[in-house]
């Protein structure tokens, strides 16, 4: 009985002192997570340190929550992104979260992901389509931001008007939906009657600096009395000032442009370029990477989540302790 009494009271000992152990950490003293497996991303490109801020900020908030995140550039390349999700798929990754190079010939691997059971969410760029089953969409305002620029356009032209051209990017669902608030905007002070805005040309950039420094190039030679630029993004915009610059234009064009990335932002600052609605691609990132724990816990989305714009003109630029 003595015997069976000690070892009683060893075993309840020993499990008292492994209730009070205190949990596995790692090396830098944090409670260690157990994995709950991989995040598989494709954006557009990581040329654009858009994207690349979208991809980082993923990967930080996945970790905090036990998710490795493997972060991919689709290269603007539609066959490219659709082979990399078949690789997510083969691996089994958690989720799989895409900013589409083309919203449309995506549609048979975000089914393939469907059926395999892996939920799909897209980031800043949406898809829309019919046929796929996208979790939640996690978004810049685009729309409304279009219209902002739109805004910001009228204001940099004032009473005189004149002649613009737009630099698309017309691969990406993001960029459509920019241009179509600018453009709702210019036509609706157009109808009011006052000096008209006239939207010349519409001119593809491909989102980029040589794409739009080309594009602009071309503006000019078409029209000499072209008096404003809305460029999609900030590479777009700055190579359109490049070449108003190497044109000798550069005070007679006037540039919105869109994102609001350090470059572009001192750009504003500098009077190189009007004004940018800007994203905030940090948050965009964050978002998704959390709406992918709520869904991985059951709980209902929305449908998409939009984030809204601020427009930044050059007093702006003048504040801001991180430009030069």
């Amino acid at each position: 009985m003595k015997l069976k009494f000690i070892s009683l009271l060893a075993c309840t000992i020993g499990l008292v002192t492994s209730c009070n152990k205190p949990a596995e950490t790692n090396a830098d003293g944090k409670p260690e997570t157990k994995s709950r497996g991989t995040i598989g991303v494709s954006l557009l490109t990581l040329d654009n340190p858009f994207f690349k801020v979208i991809g980082d900020n993923i990967t930080a908030e996945g970790k905090k929550h036990g998710y490795e995140t493997t972060v991919l550039s689709a290269d603007k390349d539609g066959a490219k992104q659709g082979n990399q999700v078949k690789d997510f798929i083969v691996q089994k990754v958690s989720a799989i979260v895409l900013s589409p190079c083309d919203s449309k010939s995506i549609i048979p691997v975000i089914q393939e992901a469907n059926a395999a059971g892996i939920p799909v969410f897209t980031v800043d760029i949406p898809c829309n389509e019919p046929g796929v089953k996208i979790v939640t969409q996690v978004a810049t305002d685009n729309y409304g931001g279009g219209k902002e620029a739109g805004k910001a356009m009228i204001e940099a032209l004032g009473e005189a008007g004149g002649k613009i051209a737009i630099l698309h990017f017309k691969q990406a669902e993001s960029c459509i939906l920019r241009v179509k608030g600018f453009t709702e905007i210019i036509n609706e002070y157009n109808a009011t009657g006052k000096a008209k805005i006239e939207i010349v040309t519409e001119m593809e950039s491909g989102g980029a600096k040589d794409g739009g420094y080309r594009a602009a190039e071309d503006g000019i030679q078409a029209d000499a009395d072209l008096r404003g630029i809305f460029a999609i993004n900030d590479p777009a915009a700055l190579g359109a000032r490049a070449a108003l610059e190497k044109a000798g234009k550069a005070d007679q064009v006037l540039i919105v442009g869109f994102d609001g990335q350090p470059e572009g932002k001192q750009a504003i600052k500098d009077g190189k370029i009007y004004a940018d609605p800007i994203q905030f691609p940090d948050q965009l990132g964050i978002q998704v990477a959390q709406a992918i724990v709520k869904h991985s816990k059951g709980e209902t989305l929305p449908p998409q989540t939009l984030i809204p714009t601020s427009l930044y003109r050059k007093a702006d630029g003048m504040k801001d302790p991180e430009l030069k």
